[in-house]
């Protein structure tokens, strides 16, 4: 068994994709491979084949190794409900919510259920590919840590360290985090990877000489910008628009809300071609659209309460007047709702809130989260068709009643989930994911008044993706001195 870790100098500088990419290099070389992230802060997240939540990015990483994802893969999950707070989800069942301060203390014990799943992977893979937490360097992070050196130091693992330099200071970026590390931490950074270079390589070659004989260490590679890569966001919103030929399209809007969760709920409809997709960011104004959905929420009342401040729920209303159709995932359908209770002080202070009335039903936030994958039928269907197949993921607090549950959105042996209201131009569902084939994509279009032949099979893009993001890292990484760390033979291609 063989450990090594990708950390980056900053969020988002390629942590993640990193890690895909070498799953899925190792898993063409017929190497046992498993990917891992010992903690994880996002609202986007999975539900495993064991009935556990963890991280959407090492959902995608077991793709990529070709695995069922499992709870031991992100054993420690932090979803923020405030600024300074978060809920604790450990191999994949909530422990409550933690203050920063709280949560600062607790890492102590949480590294113990991190040292667990690392040793039970460490006993069925060849190669454990672990993925650190934001930067290595946050000084005020360091007392014990549990996402990046810490973890390193205790499992006794090399470490690459990435960098993004389309954010600009890349070298500094490599430099003073490096500076920032204990002399044993220096040497386990045994190589750097620069991520998303635009232009001639020639241009960077004095900067890498450069680095290289600054820190001693070798640069293995430098990664290109890949044009429309899309894989599943491990957190923050996508940060390029997709570019779409053509004329008129169909208008999607999503509100941005503080505590969005699941976004990738919406990437189908972001790649389809006849589909102008926005996400609304606060202070912008809701535009003319054909389909309004509210999206998934880690805080529905406060959420509903910024979407007000916001104008929102007037906008909503005009939207429904003038023809238009609103869908809502999760939170968003406990949204529509006549009224959202949680006097249990389950996701914040303890209160009831008027929803936004457009559907006949209620919400109990209820202290057991709700953790399932579904499959089951949509209720309605495309005229002179069949009920639509629909598979997906429930995450959520929370049971919703009332007379529009009678009209459920999804028809599921397991029950039925959702709602629909009289004049069927209100939907909302609890399921996640629920887009991701192409035929329930194309039956939520024509619900919503779209007509196409286009479609997007969001499975058969992931797997395109992936095998193009890990060619691109073969062809651009020493692939030899990677091997080597892993302590396996160079000579075979993936």
């Amino acid at each position: 068994m063989t450990t090594l870790m990708i950390q980056g100098t900053t969020s988002d500088a390629g942590k993640s994709t990193l890690v895909a990419a070498l799953c899925r290099c190792l898993f063409r070389r017929d190497v046992s491979v498993a990917p891992f992230k010992p903690q994880n802060m996002a609202l986007n997240s999975a539900v495993t084949a064991d009935g556990g939540e963890i991280g959407r990015a090492q959902a995608l990483q077991a793709q990529a190794a070709n695995l069922a994802p499992t709870t031991d893969m992100n054993p420690i999950l932090l979803k923020p409900s405030s600024d300074i707070g978060a809920q604790v989800i450990i191999h994949g069942k909530s422990r409550g919510n933690m203050s920063a301060t709280t949560y600062h203390d607790y890492k102590k014990v949480a590294m113990g259920s991190v040292l667990e799943s690392h040793a039970r992977l460490c006993k069925y893979y060849s190669v454990v590919a672990v993925e650190g937490a934001g930067s290595p360097a946050e000084i005020n992070l360091r007392e014990n840590d549990i996402a990046n050196m810490g973890f390193a130091e205790a499992v006794d693992c090399p470490v690459i360290l990435v960098a993004d330099i389309d954010r600009g200071g890349v070298f500094a970026h490599l430099v003073g985090t490096l500076a920032l590390l204990s002399e044993t931490e220096q040497d386990r950074v045994k190589g750097f990877i620069i991520n998303r270079f635009r232009g001639d390589i020639a241009l960077l070659q004095p900067g890498l000489d450069w680095l290289e004989a600054h820190t001693g260490k070798p640069v293995l590679g430098v990664l290109p910008y890949l044009q429309g890569l899309h894989l599943d966001a491990e957190d923050a919103l996508p940060r390029d628009a997709i570019k779409k030929e053509g004329g008129q399209k169909f208008k999607v809007i999503v509100p941005v809300l503080p505590r969005i969760s699941n976004h990738t709920d919406f990437d189908p409809l972001r790649l389809h071609p006849d589909v102008d997709f926005e996400f609304i960011k606060m202070n912008q104004d809701i535009p003319g659209a054909d389909l309004i959905i509210l999206p998934g929420s880690k805080s529905v009342r406060s959420d509903l309460e910024f979407l007000r401040k916001n104008k929102w729920d007037k906008a909503i209303n005009r939207h429904l007047r003038f023809g238009g159709k609103v869908f809502g995932i999760c939170g968003g359908f406990q949204m529509l709702g006549q009224h959202i209770n949680d006097e249990l002080g389950i996701e914040g202070k303890p209160g009831i809130s008027a929803g936004l009335g457009l559907l006949e039903c209620e919400t109990q936030l209820l202290k057991e989260k709700q953790l399932h994958n579904r499959t089951g039928k949509f209720s309605f269907a495309v005229p002179g068709e069949a009920a639509c197949a629909v598979k997906g993921y429930e995450i959520h607090v929370g049971v919703t009643e009332g007379e529009d549950l009678k009209r459920p959105a999804i028809i599921s042996e397991a029950g039925n989930d959702g709602a629909i209201n009289l004049d069927d131009n209100v939907m909302g569902t609890y399921w996640h994911g629920l887009l991701d084939t192409s035929e329930a994509l194309s039956n939520l279009l024509v619900w919503s008044g779209l007509q196409t032949e286009m479609n997007v099979d969001l499975e058969g893009v992931r797997e395109a993706q992936i095998d193009r993001l890990a060619d691109e890292f073969e062809s651009n990484i020493d692939m030899g001195a990677v091997m080597a760390l892993l302590s396996l033979p160079s000579n075979e291609v993936c």
